[in-house]
């Protein structure tokens, strides 16, 4: 069975950091392009980050240059470090793991983020 199981969310003042973890467990991490997603209620979710295959990270619009994505094979675990937060920045982060050959596509349960004063 497939989990994907955030961790790291919280409330932060803004121009404060957070890192949140996604560990995945059940599949091969490895074939899986992984990413996170936000979402504020009564908005689409929204790309934050993603890996593809073995390739460089690449993010939305609004996070660059303020959050970092990384990858651990090792712990079949990936990262996203978030710094300079903004109040806009506040919503629920999914983890991802998708394979599109296979038309796998995962989510994990969320983790809320709130950047207030």
């Amino acid at each position: 069975q497939v989990q994907l199981v955030e961790s790291g969310g919280g409330l932060v003042q803004p121009g404060g950091s957070l890192r949140l973890s996604c560990v995945a467990t059940g599949l091969s991490f490895s074939r899986y392009d992984m990413g996170w997603y936000r979402q504020i209620p009564g908005n689409q979710r929204e790309l934050v980050a993603r890996i593809v295959g073995g390739g460089a990270p690449t993010y939305g619009d609004s996070v660059k240059g303020r959050f970092t994505m990384s990858r651990d094979s090792a712990k079949n675990t990936v990262y996203l470090e978030m710094n300079s937060l903004k109040p806009e920045d506040t919503a629920v982060y999914y983890c991802n793991a998708k394979w599109p050959m296979w038309n796998k596509d995962y989510w994990g349960q969320g983790t809320q983020v709130t950047v207030s004063s």
